[in-house]
């Protein structure tokens, strides 16, 4: 710690150097990024960040990319993200919410849906490419540029039946007839719960998915669907997931948001002054005690906090399994066995990998932790999960090094690398996948065995939240091991739904409830979604989306082996002629789209799982289709 002179030196040339200069002129960047009025039709619009209109004089600095607003001719505001089905009615900056309805709903009477109305997180590719093109990319947002509020729920139509649905049916889903829609001998029916396929409903098209205000879907039910236009015209909440909280600190404190291509994680205020920091100082004398007791909450939290408060929870952690003990070394000790790190494996978020023989003779994997990765969260997830187990599915953790931000885990070295390496093939580039489909089989059962120990076999349940085909680790005989346990989390065996501050999961293999919380309940069962959508990358050779691919219906991939493998059985496509290897293929597609079931109630077990895949195929029922497009 800084000795007390060295302390108040540091406050002091703080607070003077943080007083702006009173008669200097307002910076550029904050002239120019005063939020402004945009007139749209018979609506005037407040535009500041993230979003981008086109305007004069607009620096693009002053606007996130990807968030531009554009005004029709017909007098409609639309976000491009959100493609040009939704209008938007109103902007909330204050809660970062948008108001949007349908375009096809905005004309009154009784539409009749024909498409679903869901926003679509798994298609969002618009600010995606934006950021490529500038070559930044910051993942915590990419994906997901907009999504529902707290306030919203589905609704699940059945439109166009053919005629009325049995007392049995309504019952079972819950279901309630929309009178306006029930016309010319054809009956539409709405309900609150997910969206299903039954033999009872095969009489009716859809379901199609309609997001409502959870106000209005009360409405809805209050009233026995009949004023469903105008329920429709209501329109629904979608929140923008950028900025959600530097910007509104910066706005309090007298600056205004922006963003750097050159630092697109980092926040951007720009201040009267220039000054370009998370918010804004204080521009007055007055506020020295104020700033003053920022710089010490600053420093007591920088210096003190990260430096001790984290040692002590690691080594508190670490003394309390006290069978780790003589699995730790000493940092000087990992650098002679790493010959002081020069054999580089690769290169993550979380640090490199290093690789050594030791005096045995054994190769081992050393993997050393960023120094930026908080209180030590990962290290104790890796350490407290993977020390836990003992399964030829998972690898096997050998030692570890802990001396302050010296953090790093030894685990056994895996020759073959990782299974990413061998599923995926190119067509444009010539590659194909080189294990054969028995291999295939083998890893996708050791795998699902190595799961299912996680959530039964261990005192403690382990929810791994990032299985993909990069953290399971194959050795010199293609067993597979799952790896990287720095997202996991404990829990009790019998809890069935787990607590969660944030998202967590690597995009394309993250399950629905993981990050919108109408899906579900967080559980065991997330895994599972994962381990689904890893299976058919297994099976089709190509990542579960591809907006590379010829035909745009093929880019969300699951839609297109539902279509062409489970229901046509067509597994020629991917060139597979032998019987056998048909009855393999079609077993892991039948399981791999039961466990990326919308609703996790519908997802198997691991250990139903590994039953299924154990099976026969001839026992396992057709999957229902799943519903994650607004293109359907």
């Amino acid at each position: 710690m800084l000795p007390l002179p060295s302390f108040l030196f540091f406050v002091f040339f703080f607070i003077f150097s943080s007083i702006p200069t009173c008669l200097s002129e307002d910076d550029e960047a904050y002239t120019k990024c005063a939020p402004l009025q945009f007139p749209c039709g018979n609506n005037s619009y407040e535009i500041r960040y993230p979003f981008r209109v086109d305007v004069p004089d607009r620096p693009s600095y002053c606007s996130y990319p990807g968030y531009n607003l554009t005004c029709t001719k017909d007098g409609n505001l639309y976000a491009d993200a959100l493609s040009d089905n939704f209008i938007i009615q109103n902007i909330t900056y204050s809660t970062n919410v948008l108001h949007v309805v349908d375009a096809d709903f905005t004309s009154g009477g009784c539409p009749l849906p024909s498409r679903n109305s869901t926003i679509d997180s798994f298609t969002f590719s618009y600010i995606n490419r934006v950021l490529r093109q500038k070559n930044v990319s910051n993942p915590a947002i990419d994906l997901f540029p907009f999504n529902y509020t707290n306030e919203v729920l589905n609704v699940t139509l059945y439109v166009s039946c053919t005629g009325p649905l049995t007392d049995l049916v309504i019952s079972s889903y819950f279901l309630h007839e929309l009178p306006c829609l029930t016309r010319g001998g054809n009956y539409a029916y709405f309900t609150l719960q997910p969206p299903t396929v039954s033999e009872g409903l095969a009489i009716c098209s859809g379901p199609v998915i309609i997001p409502l205000l959870k106000s209005a879907a009360n409405r809805l039910l209050g009233d026995g669907g009949a004023n469903f236009g105008a329920v429709l015209e209501s329109g629904f909440d979608v929140q923008w997931m950028v900025a959600t909280k530097w910007c509104a600190e910066c706005v309090s404190s007298g600056g205004r948001c922006g963003y750097d291509e050159s630092n697109p994680i980092e926040s951007t205020c720009f201040c009267r002054d220039g000054n370009q920091n998370a918010k804004c100082p204080s521009s007055a004398l007055s506020a020295v005690a104020s700033i003053l007791l920022v710089c010490i909450v600053i420093f007591l939290s920088k210096f003190v906090k990260r430096t001790y408060v984290s040692n002590n929870k690691v080594e508190a952690f670490l003394k309390g399994y006290g069978s780790l003990a003589s699995k730790r070394v000493s940092y000087s000790q990992l650098k002679k066995m790493t010959n002081s790190f020069k054999v580089k494996l690769g290169e993550g978020g979380y640090g490199g990998v290093f690789k050594e023989k030791l005096k045995d003779g054994r190769f081992v994997a050393v993997k050393v932790l960023n120094n930026s990765k908080g209180n030590g969260e990962e290290f104790i997830n890796e350490v407290s999960s993977i020390g836990r187990t003992s399964h030829v599915n998972i690898v096997t953790l050998l030692g570890f090094c802990y001396e302050g931000s010296k953090r790093a885990l030894i685990y056994e070295f895996m020759s073959n690398g990782s299974l990413e390496k061998f599923i995926y093939s190119n067509k444009s580039k010539g590659t194909k996948r080189i294990l054969d489909w028995e291999k295939l089989f083998e890893i996708a059962v050791g795998i699902a065995r190595g799961l299912e120990y996680l959530h039964r076999g261990c005192s403690t349940r382990i929810l791994h939240f990032d299985i993909k085909p990069h953290n399971i680790l194959l050795d010199d005989a293609f067993c597979p091991k799952i790896s990287d346990f720095g997202l996991a989390k404990l829990c009790p065996k019998q809890e069935s739904v787990v607590s969660m501050q944030d998202a967590r999961g690597t995009i394309g293999y993250i399950a629905p409830e993981v990050y919108c919380r109408n899906f579900g309940g967080v559980s065991h069962k997330s895994d599972v979604y994962s381990y689904g959508m890893m299976v058919l990358e297994m099976v089709g050779g190509r990542k579960n989306i591809d907006a590379g691919v010829e035909n745009t219906s093929e880019i969300y991939f699951p839609h297109w082996i539902y279509n062409h493998i489970a229901l046509e059985n067509s597994s020629a496509l991917i060139g597979i002629v032998e019987e056998e290897k048909k009855e393999i293929v079609r077993k892991m597609v039948f399981v791999g789209l039961w466990c990326i079931q919308i609703d996790p109630t519908n997802r198997p077990s691991m250990s139903k799982v590994v039953e299924m895949l154990e099976g026969s195929v001839k026992s396992l029922e057709m999957p229902p289709k799943p519903f994650l497009s607004s293109h359907q």
